[in-house]
């Protein structure tokens, strides 16, 4: 039965009245980047050592155009591509934008990747050349991979600071991304100039208002980073940007964010729930957020209450992968259920389908789907994989390979991927609705659900927790949680096994590696 959504209306309004406008010719760093104005603030830099840069445009545009003319001197030349492995700098953003002044194509890595991670993405892409820092440097001695450029500010600043942006048609590849999946060695995936347009988040979920300061958590080796970074900019937001040193710390990061004033912030829900430690957050990082959103994975009710308690304010959680996002999304002007990864994004035609591609009925779980070639995002396809492309890309329906159900009205629900679902007793399971019930838990800091074999029930839920701080494993803990679950969840989606692990295997970008986690339990 549907109810009357709060913002229903006007959501109506913006799905019928929607148009993509996508120029024939169009360049990401000559929207992005040249056509700011030189006055004004870009971004706020923060190095771990404490040390703050604050860059306008104009000494932006000038490094951007320094830097295209170090690449192209270099030999770099359009439709090659240029690997990069630096952590976030007003030099790394600048290397960036002259890839695509060139007409090249950007492949950015994490400085996190390992050496096997980024010798394949290397081997695959074959790139012209790969940029990086002295720090980084050392990885790559001796070993079988291209022109290898120490970026060097003092360098970087001798050259030229004019250069004419190359004149590229939208359809012309920009970007390539490597899937972090969870089998198989990592694919790429080639985006158009166009892509950046579709990021209609920014305007419909994070609201960007010119001159706010926007920070992205996302590294930038990913869509959920480099995204983040170039939607606001095109929107006039300053960014915010923090270099970390290691791994991630909800301290640090809320302190940096405390100190600086952001207003808008794009988060993960690792980030989040790693938040979620400190119980006094909000008191010690008083924050000025007008608004937060989050993708990258399923956001879990409990970090969304989490965050009210601490901040007064609903994280606005939506959805999409590599391939194409946003799918779907939560605006700040429409009821927000949580749990629920919002509704379908102004502009992108997503439909919840059965495996004969059919609509299912409300409420009943499908897969997540977008017709083909319906928006600016859709990929050029898979790199030098015509087979996989012409199959995932070539139909009338991408499809995810996520399963979700849309309640009466359009809220569509994750559930899992579409081969994680757990099939117990006849019963159709999805890990995230448990995993959601075990993170309320008080002692839990995170969970996994999967299925293992069980002679009577075919498979039975298990589950694999992290406990929360001063928690410590014990079989009476473990029927705690199980009872804890059984009675906000159901007498047969609850997990008959627990097992307690000190982490979670996961992906660079934050997601839960289940497959491990099934082979582990068999």
């Amino acid at each position: 039965m549907s109810v009357t959504v709060v913002g229903g209306d006007r959501y109506e309004q913006l799905r019928r009245e929607h148009r993509w406008e996508v120029p024939a010719r169009y360049n990401i760093a000559a929207d992005v980047c040249d056509s700011r104005p030189a006055d004004a603030l870009a971004m706020v830099h923060e190095h771990h050592d404490g040390t703050v840069r604050e860059l306008h445009w104009g000494e932006l545009q000038a490094l951007a155009n320094q830097a295209a003319n170090l690449l192209g001197g270099l030999g770099v030349e359009r439709g090659d591509r240029v690997a990069v492995v630096l952590p976030p700098t007003p030099e790394a953003a600048a290397v960036f934008f002259a890839t695509w002044k060139l007409g090249a194509i950007l492949l950015s890595m994490s400085v996190l990747y390992g050496d096997d991670g980024i010798a394949h993405r290397l081997g695959d892409s074959q790139p012209k050349l790969l940029v990086t820092d002295a720090a980084n440097a050392p990885r790559f001695s001796g070993r079988s991979v291209p022109r290898v450029l120490v970026l060097d500010a003092a360098a970087l600043r001798r050259e030229s600071d004019r250069f004419q942006t190359a004149d590229t048609a939208a359809e012309d590849p920009a970007q390539l991304y490597y899937t972090s999946g969870t089998t198989g060695l990592a694919k790429g995936i080639v985006h158009a100039h166009r892509y950046v347009l579709a990021h209609n988040e920014f305007l419909h979920c994070h609201d960007v208002q010119d001159g706010e300061r926007f920070h992205g958590m996302g590294e930038w080796a990913w869509a959920a980073g480099i995204c983040p970074l170039l939607g606001p900019w095109r929107l006039g937001a300053v960014q915010l940007v923090y270099q970390r040193e290691g791994g991630f710390d909800p301290h640090r990061q809320l302190a940096f964010l405390s100190r600086h004033e952001a207003s808008n912030v794009f988060a993960t829900p690792t980030a989040i729930r790693s938040m979620m430690a400190i119980d006094d957050a909000g008191e010690r990082y008083p924050q000025q957020f007008r608004i937060v959103c989050s993708a990258g994975e399923p956001l879990n009710p409990e970090a969304i209450r989490w965050f009210r308690r601490q901040y007064g304010l609903t994280v606005l959680d939506f959805y999409g992968l590599t391939e194409s996002y946003p799918l779907c999304g939560n605006f700040p002007w429409m009821e927000v259920r949580e749990g629920s990864m919002g509704r379908p994004m102004p502009g992108w035609d997503v439909a919840i389908l059965d495996e004969d591609d059919s609509p299912v009925p409300a409420g009943e779980r499908g897969e997540i789907c977008l017709r083909a070639r319906s928006n600016p995002h859709y990929p050029l396809g898979y790199w030098r994989l015509p087979e996989a492309s012409a199959e995932a890309f070539g139909g009338e329906w991408f499809h995810t390979k996520d399963a979700a159900r849309m309640d009466g009205d359009g809220y569509v629900w994750y559930e899992g991927r579409a081969d994680d679902v757990i099939i117990a007793a006849g019963y159709r399971i999805g890990p995230f609705e448990v995993e959601s019930v075990c993170l309320e838990h008080p002692a839990v800091a995170e969970a996994a659900a999967v299925a293992t074999p069980d002679e009577r029930r075919g498979n039975v839920v298990k589950a694999f927790i992290v406990l929360a701080e001063g928690h410590d494993p014990s079989e009476n803990l473990g029927e705690e949680i199980k009872a804890f679950v059984r009675e906000r969840l159901s007498a047969y989606a609850y997990p008959r096994l627990i097992e307690f692990t000190s982490e979670l295997p996961k992906t660079l970008t934050g997601k839960i590696r289940r497959i491990e986690l099934r082979e582990r339990g068999t």
